[in-house]
């Protein structure tokens, strides 16, 4: 609400061009319906930035890429992999095999994977209700070899504490998880405090709670990705490049 209540300011306020600045957008994992009578979110809010008077989305992983298409204006969709993948790289893990933890998200996996030169791994799993996870099977080799999760959020880290335990039972050395948004709601935060997660890399799309300062949470900037983007965007400049890296 206070988005849509500055958009409208800012046009009433003769703006020649309003784009309106999402890292996290919150309402995207409401993107389909899964059973009768939901609404679809996603779309509702977009058509809300769109009325409200935005020129233009700036934005970072989307939980379905599909979303783009929802606005009826243009959509910048940045991505954090490379950030990321810079990170994991630095540690140095020997063979490692980065993990999706659904079907749902092995392009993404595999992009990071071919940034950090490891193998992949698939976790099967099914959601008997909404924010909890029961895993069903693997497709991959983990045993005696570094796990490195990746997804586009954790939201209360239901299913990541569930992975790394199960990666840890069929062999991997260590766990860690890596995703875009960081929204640890509930007790999100003590789930990954008491979990066997080596480390868990975000980055700050979303305020981190001071909360998570001994919960092995490694926080990485996105305000220069960010910067960048909107100088180009102010410039009337080309985004291609940092779609690509």
């Amino acid at each position: 609400m206070q988005l849509l209540i500055l958009i409208d300011a800012v046009k009433r306020a003769s703006a020649a061009r309003i784009t309106a600045v999402i890292p996290y957008y919150g309402y995207a994992k409401q993107e389909k319906k899964t059973t009768g009578r939901e609404p679809i979110s996603a779309k509702l809010v977009a058509n809300l930035i769109r009325t409200a008077g935005a020129h233009r989305v700036l934005t970072m992983d989307l939980h379905a890429p599909a979303i783009e298409g929802f606005f009826d204006i243009p959509v910048d969709h940045l991505q954090a992999g490379q950030l990321l993948s810079d990170y994991v790289r630095s540690l140095n893990l020997k063979d490692p095999v980065v993990i999706s933890p659904d079907a749902g998200g092995v392009g993404r996996a595999n992009i990071f994977r071919e940034r950090i030169g490891a193998s992949l791994a698939i976790i099967a799993k099914q959601r008997p209700r909404p924010d909890a996870v029961e895993m069903l099977e693997m497709v991959g080799d983990v045993k005696g070899r570094p796990a490195v999760i990746v997804d586009d959020m954790i939201s209360t880290g239901g299913t990541l504490v569930e992975a790394a335990r199960s990666l840890l039972q069929r062999g991997a050395t260590q766990v860690y998880a890596c995703a875009t948004h960081g929204i640890f709601a509930g007790d999100g935060i003590s789930a990954l405090r008491d979990s066997e997660l080596v480390e868990t890399i975000i980055t700050d799309t979303i305020p981190l709670d001071p909360s998570a300062a001994n919960a092995r949470i490694k926080s990485i900037s996105v305000a220069p990705l960010f910067a960048e983007a909107i100088l180009r965007i102010h410039k009337d400049l080309s985004l291609s490049a940092l779609f690509h890296n």
